[in-house]
């Protein structure tokens, strides 16, 4: 590797420093906002715009902040902290705080600690593989490379997306899902067209036919079918032999081979079992549990928080959204039918819940980051800096621990839990029914169904089964108008509109990333 391509580290003195005090930041940021409105607001942007603003600072020693790799590892930082504390710690731990188990929070501490970082890692070892290409759209991450590149360059570029975060911004005022709307021009056109169709039927199923997808668990059954099948096409993809030759076998050569991929699902699997038995462990399942009971606990988390970050990964990879939330929902309701226990069903929610945010935010960043050091024709220069960006993600969810552990008190005696929890919570208390387990099977089966005709590379159900449990309203809309326009645009344009057309969609995306975090610290302020 040449000298002007070495890639900056995160250890650099000032550099160092400043990451931690937006770890801390973010983290801090992250609790208040999940647990007063149930939502954690993407702060790789603001990360992004922060260290634009310091390597403005007309002093030497901020100077080195104006390269583009510096900013990137900020935001990486900032971001991880951000979803680190809020979605893989706090959400975990509030759910046997509400439950009146005071007994299982530092267990369960420890155990979505645990996730949170062999999440993390297991994502930085399938970046960029045939499972989960750095080329795919893993939209929020674009967004944040066109702010970035934007405040460097400057120029058309930056207008273009100086229009596009004006408009993303007087969108989400009038409550429209600029975000939706955006990932509609830059992600792949059938996945989110059947996320399309899912916030559709979402939305007007009730006020139009009396029939609610939550209530009668539709939308969970098909995640479950397209999530089973979506998983053996991962694994076809993983044991499959590379046969390709020529172009089509220089397209597909990602950074991470197979054989690597292989060796990190592998361990990443081994890894949830030993925390699982630790959970168990700690938390005293034993004294709940028969010696049987136990050993399929530790299995069923372990798988469970396996598939839960494969689907909110892939997700995520499409639609710029994640639905972990509602994919734990599902890991608790066949826990329940299993016959967990009320203390096993708690820390089992939790730990599902602990992975897939990490999983789907260090995936983000690291598009980021891809976008920026040339999106992979340097390979040994973007191997590097994943690898730094990696450490710093590493870093910010050690400070998301250390100021979870210093304030969750505080919040637990004032009572704060995100709303999730509750949800979560009584869902525990109440139990599962035969009719639940019913309504799951059957609608497992449209799930498969539509996961197979669109094969590993559309992800047709997975998607389907996102929009139905997404409930933002009018993101339908946001999401059809786009692909709409897209088309249009491209076919009068052709392939030259896609240029501009993706820096304008990142603009709508950054514009409504900077509305919902500014108007959560308005709502908090007030």
């Amino acid at each position: 590797m040449s000298e002007h391509k070495k890639h900056p580290s995160i250890f650099e003195p000032v550099s160092f420093i400043l990451n931690i005090v937006a770890s801390v930041i973010g983290a801090i940021i992250g609790l208040q906002i999940v647990t007063t409105l149930g939502v954690t607001p993407s702060t790789a942007i603001i990360g992004g715009l922060v260290a634009m603003l310091i390597a403005r600072i007309p002093l030497a020693i901020f100077q080195k902040f104006k390269s583009v790799h510096r900013q990137n590892l900020m935001q990486t930082s900032i971001s991880s902290a951000t979803f680190g504390a809020a979605n893989s710690l706090f959400i975990p731990i509030g759910i046997p705080f509400v439950l009146g188990a005071q007994e299982l929070i530092i267990p369960m501490l420890i155990g979505a600690a645990l996730a949170m970082f062999i999440d993390a890692a297991i994502l930085y070892k399938l970046f960029d593989s045939r499972i989960f290409p750095a080329h795919e759209t893993w939209a929020p991450g674009v967004a944040t490379a066109e702010s970035i590149i934007a405040g460097d360059k400057g120029g058309k570029r930056a207008a273009l997306l100086g229009v596009g975060t004006l408009i993303g911004l007087v969108g989400s005022y009038f409550k429209f899902s600029m975000s939706a709307f955006g990932v509609a021009f830059i992600g792949n056109i059938w996945a989110l067209t059947m996320f399309g169709i899912g916030l559709l039927v979402n939305q007007y199923s009730k006020s139009l036919f009396q029939f609610d997808v939550s209530e009668q668990y539709v939308a969970h059954g098909i995640m479950i079918g397209a999530g089973i099948v979506a998983l053996i096409q991962i694994c076809i993809i993983i044991f499959k032999k590379q046969s390709n030759t020529g172009k089509e076998s220089e397209q597909l050569a990602e950074t991470r081979p197979m054989n690597e991929v292989r060796r990190a699902l592998g361990y990443g699997f081994i890894a949830y079992l030993v925390v699982s038995l630790l959970i168990a462990l700690t938390a005293g399942l034993y004294t709940h549990m028969s010696f049987g009971m136990l050993i399929g606990f530790m299995i069923f988390a372990a798988f469970a928080a396996f598939v839960h970050e494969m689907i909110v990964g892939i997700a995520a990879m499409h639609s710029g959204w994640f639905p972990a939330f509602a994919v734990a929902f599902i890991t608790l309701l066949v826990g329940i039918m299993i016959g967990f226990p009320p203390t096993a069903l708690a820390l089992l929610a939790g730990f599902s819940a602990a992975t897939g945010p990490a999983f789907a935010d260090m995936g983000y960043d690291l598009k980021t980051g891809y976008i920026l050091r040339g999106n992979g024709k340097d390979k040994e220069f973007e191997r590097e800096g994943r690898k730094q960006q990696y450490i710093a993600g590493m870093i910010a969810f050690a400070v998301a621990v250390v100021v979870v552990i210093f304030v969750y008190q505080g919040y637990f005696d004032k009572n704060l839990v995100p709303p999730i929890d509750k949800v979560y919570a009584s869902t525990i208390q109440a139990g599962a029914s035969l009719e639940v387990a019913k309504q799951l099977l059957i609608w497992a089966i449209p799930g498969a169904i539509i996961q197979l005709i669109g094969g590993p590379t559309r992800q047709l159900g997975v998607m389907f089964a996102t929009g139905l449990l997404i409930t933002t309203p009018n993101a339908c809309w946001a999401v059809l108008s786009g692909i709409v326009i897209r088309f249009i645009v491209t076919k009068w344009k052709g392939k030259e509109a896609e240029g501009p057309m993706s820096i304008l969609a990142a603009g709508f995306i950054a514009g409504d990333a900077l509305y919902s975090f500014f108007n959560s610290i308005f709502k908090l302020r007030k």
